[in-house]
């Protein structure tokens, strides 16, 4: 079965359950059983890898025991296990002491989920789809999840709540390919989403990999943040499928949510790679978590607070920032003086219009910078469209290749070598400084289009509105005077 129909029939199915109410509920259902379907595949392959594996479910509660079998419990008796043992039972392994590191991840994952359903028979129906068609030890399988919850993404954002988790996987690769993040290092995305920044660095170190020790050494770099329920299960499945056997460093929490104060410099990080969600407003008192400079209650400019705070002298970031923060001001001209005095921001990446379409149609920016300055000049680089686009879509989209012209503008490691070109320019600190911080500076080399003088422009289109205004009275008349004429003739 290919992937759409796969998706589209266990969606069927649930649309006949009373108990299931539009999309985004469709989809979490969805979600929690192909994440227990995925933790029994992946507990199989432990139980032959690794040394004592043991289960932190009751056998009764693995998916190979209540789902399995197509001839099994369904009906009421399903219902019933499913609301009244196994989420209380899953729930549990939160909290519960002695729960191994496995155990915890699964709590963590089941805190806020809820099956929905009240058809036994639809449920018992779902499983089976699931069961029959997908295989995650398979590696062909394993790879297919990542097209599953993009689909499952797309559903959501028709659904109408979606926009903050979904970084295109060209952008996501070409960031993580400038920050070229190193095996040993410490990586965070403190709003992680589904995990995609971090599934696409865990790709790129495990080309590094070549010991027990150093695959240890990965998991234990790789952090996360995610405050929604489902795209944090998304997130803990998509670490299991690439290799994070105990994602247990990405976190269901919201990063804004804990005192400033509260970080010490242990938990500061060497890499960060993000696209918070911008546009959204924090809750009441969030704001008091942070510097007195920086208190405001818009997400984006939180986030980049703590960005700064959570680097490490020798760290370096790159964030996704809408057009708003290059040129807004209160907050988030403090930031940006902040940006050039403290880091060095070296480069911003203007995307054009569409790229994270159909999510949002705002033009955002990619910010590059390292710990430690003061910044001496800011290079610009304005991707453009390829030839014959006028913009991105859903059947178009941005994909890495494009990317090769940063690539090979970008210079070496110290970035030596760059040239302005039709795509690049440089401004230096002074000008942004003098600029009251403005860093949506245009690129010099577009022709300029000339407008007009505006008084020229309005006798103009007064002018061409009398003459219209002209033809409109004469066109009146020899119509009045063809009617005349037919009348008398």
């Amino acid at each position: 079965m290919s992937l759409s129909s796969l998706i589209k029939s266990i969606q069927d199915i649930m649309r006949k359950d009373v108990g299931v109410d539009g999309d985004a509920q469709r989809i979490s259902q969805m979600c929690w059983l192909l994440f227990l379907k995925i933790l029994d595949d992946r507990e199989q392959e432990w139980e032959l890898t690794l040394p004592n594996y043991k289960s932190p479910l009751q056998s009764r509660f693995r998916w190979s025991k209540w789902a399995k079998d197509p001839e099994g419990i369904t009906g009421e008796e399903l219902i019933d296990f499913v609301n009244n043992e196994l989420f209380p039972a899953l729930k549990a392994l939160a909290t519960r002491a002695g729960v191994s590191a496995h155990g915890r991840v699964v709590g963590s994952v089941f805190e806020d989920a809820y099956n929905y359903m009240k058809s036994g028979t639809l449920l018992r129906q779902v499983i089976n789809t699931i069961e029959e068609d997908v295989d995650f030890n398979a590696s062909g399988d394993r790879h297919l999840f990542n097209d599953i919850y993009e689909k499952i993404l797309a559903d959501l954002q028709s659904a109408g709540n979606a926009g903050e988790y979904y970084t295109p996987r060209a952008v996501t690769q070409f960031m993580v390919d400038i920050l070229d993040p190193q095996l040993g290092e410490s990586i965070l995305d403190p709003a992680c989403g589904t995990g995609g920044f971090l599934t696409c660095t865990i790709e790129r170190l495990q080309q590094q990999v070549k010991t027990p020790a150093d695959k240890q050494t990965l998991q234990d770099s790789i952090h996360g943040v995610e405050k929604k329920p489902l795209p944090h299960m998304l997130a803990m499945t998509n670490m299991m499928l690439h290799g994070i056997d105990v994602p247990s460093n990405i976190r269901h929490d919201n990063t804004l949510a804990r005192p400033f104060k509260d970080y010490t410099p242990k938990e500061r990080v060497d890499v960060i790679i993000t696209n918070p969600p911008f546009g959204g407003v924090e809750e009441d008192g969030i704001e008091k978590n942070f510097l007195a400079k920086h208190q405001t209650r818009e997400t984006a400019d939180l986030f980049m607070a703590l960005i700064k705070h959570l680097l490490k002298h020798t760290g370096r970031a790159a964030v996704v920032l809408p057009d708003g923060f290059l040129f807004g001001e209160g907050v988030k001209t403090t930031l940006k003086r902040e940006l050039l005095e403290d880091f060095d921001l070296h480069t911003i990446v203007r995307l054009p219009k569409g790229v994270f379409a159909p999510y949002t149609s705002i033009a955002t920016n990619i910010l590059f910078f390292d710990k430690g300055g003061p910044t001496k000049d800011v290079w610009f680089f304005e991707h453009p469209y390829p030839p014959g686009y006028k913009s991105y879509s859903r059947s178009k989209p941005l994909t890495i290749g494009e990317f090769d012209l940063e690539k090979r503008w970008w210079g070496d490691k110290e970035r030596k070598g760059r040239k302005q070109t039709e795509h690049a320019w440089k401004v230096s600190a002074k000008d942004i400084a003098a600029r009251n911080y403005n860093l949506d500076c245009k690129n010099p080399h577009q022709v300029a289009v000339e407008h007009g003088d505006p008084d020229e422009l309005l006798a103009e289109y007064q002018s061409l509105t009398k003459q219209l205004q002209l033809a409109q009275a004469t066109l009146k008349a020899e119509l009045l005077a063809a009617l005349a004429y037919g009348e008398s003739a």
